[in-house]
C-alpha cells in the first residue's frame, strides 16, 4: 500500500468532478526531495525538516492556522467528544495522530481493498482526518481542531491515475453520492467531502437533502482555480457541488496572511473562508507532513470548518445542522455584518464564538433559524478580503454585553435578578480569554465603542 502512494494533483473526470486540494505523495524508500512540478491546485509536501514525509516525520511546530482558528478558547469549551465527522473521500490510513479516533467506516471502492475504509494510498483523506481530530503524540505538535471528535473514513475513491480512473476506482459524482448517504445513515452529524464537481448532479443533490434529513451538515470545498492536472479543465467560477445545494456549506481557502486568493473558485456557494495553506497534518505513511505550501486549497479550508461545526455540534447537541451552521456564518470575521461575499461567504471561521453566541433579535448577518429571531438584513456587494488578527477584537465588548444580557433576560422578572448579574460577569472575569480577531463588526460599527 505504501509503494502505492504516488504524486497527485487535482483530478478531474468527464463529469468535471475535482479534489479541491491533494497532496504530493512521499515515496517510501526513494531519496531526494519530492517534486513539485506540474501538480494541480495544492503544491508539493515537505515536512518542516526534511523533504521527504515518511512514518518517522515529525512536524514539532504547532499548526498556525489552530491559532487562527481560538482552538484555545474553544477547547476550554470543548474538544468535540461526542460528534462523529465522516471523510468522505480516500480513506484514512492508520497513524498515531488517530489510531484512538477513527471508527470502522465503509469501502465503496471495488479494489480488493478492506472494507473498513482504512487504506488511503491517495494521501489526501489521512490529511483531512488529521485536520479535524488528530490527538497529540510524542516528538509531534500536529493536532486537529476537534481532537475528541471519532472520525468516520468512508472511502469512495482509491485515485486519480488514469488506470484507476478507467477502472472505475477514481472519483464518480455516483460513489461521492452513496459516501454522503452512508455517512449520514452511519450517525455522523458533520460529513467533510473535500472533493467539486461543477455538474449539478441530481443523485447528488438527493444525497445532501438525505443527509440534512438525517441530521448531518454537510462541509464542502468550494474548489480551486488551478485545474491543469485535471482531465477537465475549468478556471471560471461559478457554482460547485455539492456546496451549491441545500444542506451543504462550502469553503474557500485562505493564504498564509488569512486571506482569500484567487486561487479559490468564487460563487455563491461560498458560505465560510478557512486557513488552506502550510497544513500540517497525519500523513498515510504514518508519521506527519505539510501539505500545499505554495498556494492554498479548498480541501483543507473544508476541513477545519468540518473541525469548526465538530466543535459547536458537541456543545450544542440539542440544536439542527442549519443552527450549527448559523452559528459558524454569524460570528465569522468579516468587514461589515451584513456583507456575503462570493470570495469569503460570510468570512473567517471563528469556533469560540461560534459556540458562545447567544441568538436573538438585533444580530446582523445571515437569517437566522432560531425561533423568534427577527428578519435580518439581505446581503449587500462583495466586501473586500478579510485580514485576520489574532488577539482581542474591537467586538469583543459587544460579545461579551450581548452574552450577559442573554443570560440576565432568563431571570429578569426574578427577585434574585440582581445577583445573577453579578455572577455573569464574574463567570466573564475567569472564562479563558478567546484570541478574537479584528474586523467583524458583528452587532454593527457603533456598538463595540
Amino acid at each position: 500500500m505504501i509503494a502505492g502512494i504516488r504524486r497527485v494533483g487535482a483530478v478531474a473526470l468527464a463529469t468535471g468532478i475535482l479534489l479541491a486540494g491533494v497532496p504530493a505523495a512521499a515515496h517510501a524508500g526513494v531519496g531526494g526531495p519530492v517534486s513539485t512540478q506540474g501538480l494541480g491546485p495544492a503544491s508539493g509536501i515537505v515536512s518542516a525538516t526534511q523533504e521527504q514525509c515518511d512514518a518517522s516525520t515529525r512536524v514539532t511546530q504547532t499548526p498556525l492556522a489552530l491559532a487562527q482558528l481560538q482552538s484555545d478558547a474553544a477547547w476550554a469549551l470543548t474538544r468535540g467528544a461526542g460528534v462523529t465527522v465522516a471523510v468522505v473521500d480516500s480513506g484514512v490510513a492508520k497513524n498515531p495522530h488517530l489510531d484512538d479516533n477513527v471508527v470502522p467506516g465503509v469501502n465503496l471502492v471495488p479494489d480488493g481493498t478492506d472494507a473498513n475504509g482504512r487504506t488511503d494510498t491517495y494521501g489526501h483523506g489521512t490529511v483531512i482526518a488529521g485536520q479535524i481530530a488528530a490527538q497529540v503524540i510524542s516528538g509531534s505538535g500536529v493536532q486537529g481542531l476537534a481532537p475528541e471528535a471519532k472520525i468516520l473514513p468512508i472511502r469512495v475513491y482509491a485515485g486519480d491515475e488514469k488506470s484507476q480512473i478507467d477502472a472505475g476506482i477514481g472519483p464518480n459524482t455516483a460513489r461521492m453520492a452513496e459516501g454522503i448517504r452512508v455517512a449520514a445513515d452511519r450517525g455522523a452529524q458533520v460529513i467533510n467531502v473535500s472533493m467539486s464537481t461543477t455538474e449539478k448532479n441530481g443523485a447528488l443533490a438527493d444525497a445532501v437533502a438525505y443527509a440534512k434529513s438525517r441530521g448531518s451538515l454537510v462541509i464542502a470545498s468550494a474548489g480551486n482555480r488551478d485545474s491543469t492536472a485535471a482531465v477537465e479543465q475549468s478556471d471560471a467560477d461559478g457554482v460547485r457541488y455539492p456546496a451549491g445545494f441545500s444542506g451543504a456549506f462550502g469553503v474557500s481557502a485562505t493564504n498564509l496572511e488569512s486571506a482569500v486568493t484567487s486561487d479559490s473558485i468564487r460563487g455563491t456557494h461560498v458560505r465560510l473562508s478557512a486557513p488552506g495553506q502550510a497544513i500540517a497534518s497525519a500523513w498515510p505513511l504514518g508519521g506527519d507532513c505539510v501539505v500545499s505550501k505554495e498556494q492554498p486549497a479548498t480541501s483543507y479550508a473544508a476541513a477545519y470548518v468540518a473541525g469548526a461545526a465538530a466543535l459547536v455540534a458537541a456543545a450544542h447537541p440539542d440544536e439542527t445542522p442549519a443552527q450549527w451552521a448559523y452559528r459558524l456564518e454569524a460570528t465569522a470575521v468579516r468587514p461589515q455584518p451584513d456583507d456575503r461575499s462570493n470570495i469569503t461567504g460570510w468570512g473567517f471561521v471563528q469556533p469560540y464564538d461560534a459556540i458562545v453566541l447567544v441568538p436573538g433579535s438585533g444580530l446582523r448577518g445571515p437569517n437566522s433559524p432560531f425561533p423568534g429571531a427577527s428578519p435580518t438584513a439581505s446581503p449587500t456587494g462583495t466586501p473586500a478580503p478579510v485580514a485576520v488578527v489574532v488577539g482581542p477584537g474591537p467586538d469583543a465588548a459587544a460579545i461579551s454585553t450581548m452574552t450577559g444580557i442573554g443570560v440576565a433576560g432568563l431571570v429578569a422578572l426574578g427577585a434574585i435578578g440582581a445577583l445573577a448579574v453579578y455572577v455573569s460577569r464574574r463567570r466573564e472575569e475567569t472564562a479563558p480569554r478567546r484570541p478574537t480577531p479584528t474586523g467583524r463588526g458583528l452587532y454593527g460599527p457603533d456598538s463595540a465603542e
